[in-house]
């Protein structure tokens, strides 16, 4: 059972300064997820982690993760202004973005960011827009086909379809994008790739870097171009069910060193740093929605009504998505009620669960939603004129820190012209 990482009292204290609803992150889970990241990886000297902005987009969450030696992945222009502003420089920032507005590779080229390129078209806009191309850059690689690793009782157990996905090069264009780019004074290279979203096995970072290292030797053969470093994306996951188990890090790590020693060191390529650009994996298990109830109701089925919705967090509504609920207070008691869990959008889509079980629940109880710390917050909006709440950080000293203010209806109106 998933047990949350707050108490009742804790969050009792909480609500005194800042009314629900509102995502609360663990400080200390944060820290020492990112710490046993970088250990499963210390065999690598160049690791660098590149923490996924569009996750998790606040900057005191950027600079705590700063602190512990992560750079940041941007995709936009937006998210690169508030590495920038972050601290971030140079190195630390990794660009990769798709369909990218000029000003996008201006403003990257100008912090210094390694570009990550998505389309072998982009090679001479590139160098039309900034009038040159870096020294160090990097190609996105899409193998395209069907993805799949291993099988369980179950079915596959990883399949994701990269050939339908809208971004990265070919195999051909990959050869013909670094002899191109060599050409054009590029002296250092990297290759990208992403083929399945939150997975929940120690393989699949294996099985990703093992096609993309034997891609980078058969590349570095084919164009003789200097290949330093490999960036394995995301697509590592959390268990958002209780009943999932959750991947070790340290035996991914183990399992990408064997692939390293196996294909690039016999190749001459030991110098090629590992790259990772997680974000789920960091922060998801460290966030929570804290809800509290306002009203039930009794018609065809038992509602719980609630003062979030899906304008906090979207993804129930928008994927089906699972994400658990604990009654704080009543975490041990038996699951014996079964309830529809809902905000107050005008959508029928607005449910943080459906026919799911949990304990007795009265008017007033404090609920935390569990694994919202990525892809959260983030993915709020303004439908119905519902606002986004705030974000507090849980500190390590077990006092809690507002990080960004919930928005007012003064925000919603700024951008409307009422004259």
């Amino acid at each position: 059972m998933k047990k949350p990482f707050v108490t009742l009292a804790q969050l009792q204290e909480i609500v005194k300064d800042y009314p629900t609803p509102f995502h609360l992150y663990d400080e200390k889970g944060i820290r020492e997820n990112a710490r046993a990241l970088y250990q499963a990886f210390s065999w690598n000297p160049g690791f660098k982690e590149y923490f996924a902005v569009k996750a998790t987009p606040n900057p005191q969450i950027l600079r705590l993760l700063h602190e512990e030696g992560c750079g940041v992945d941007c995709s936009s222009l937006t998210e690169l202004m508030m590495s920038d502003r972050c601290g971030f420089k140079g190195g630390e920032i990794m660009f990769s973005s798709n369909d990218t507005p000029a000003e996008e590779f201006v403003l990257a080229d100008r912090l210094g960011a390694t570009i990550n390129l998505d389309d072998i078209t982009h090679i001479d806009f590139l160098q039309k827009t900034i009038g040159h191309i870096p020294k160090k850059i990097s190609c996105r690689y899409n193998p395209g086909g069907t993805f799949t690793l291993g099988e369980s009782k179950e079915g596959f157990q990883v399949m994701d379809n990269p050939g339908d996905a809208k971004y990265g090069l070919t195999r051909p264009q990959m050869t013909e994008a670094f002899q191109r780019l060599r050409e054009l004074g590029a002296e250092e290279f990297g290759i990208h790739a992403f083929l399945a979203s939150n997975t929940l096995s120690n393989e699949y970072y294996p099985a990703l870097a093992a096609i993309l290292f034997r891609t980078a030797v058969e590349l570095k053969e084919e164009t003789g171009a200097h290949i330093t470093f490999i960036n394995l994306s995301g697509g590592v996951g959390v268990p958002y069910r209780p009943e999932q188990p959750a991947n070790d890090i340290a035996v991914i790590g183990e399992g990408v060193r064997r692939a390293y020693e196996e294909i690039l060191v016999p190749a001459g390529m030991e110098d090629v740093s590992i790259c990772t650009e997680l974000g789920r994996f960091m922060l998801a298990p460290y966030g929570h929605l804290v809800t509290k109830v306002l009203h039930q109701k009794h018609i065809h089925k038992e509602y719980v009504g609630v003062d979030a919705c899906a304008a906090n967090l979207m993804r129930p509504a928008i994927y089906g998505a699972y994400h658990h609920i604990t009654v704080m207070g009543r975490e041990d008691a038996p699951r014996d009620r079964k309830y529809d869990v809902t905000g107050s959008l005008c959508e029928n889509s607005d449910k943080f669960a459906v026919d799911r079980m949990l304990p007795e629940i009265h008017i007033g109880d404090l609920l935390v939603i569990h694994d919202t710390g990525a892809h959260g917050h983030a993915m709020g909006y303004q439908y119905n004129g519902r606002l986004r709440s705030a974000e507090i950080l849980l500190q390590e000293d077990g006092s809690a820190r507002l990080i960004r203010r919930a928005e007012t209806p003064e925000d919603y109106f700024a951008t409307a012209i009422w004259d």
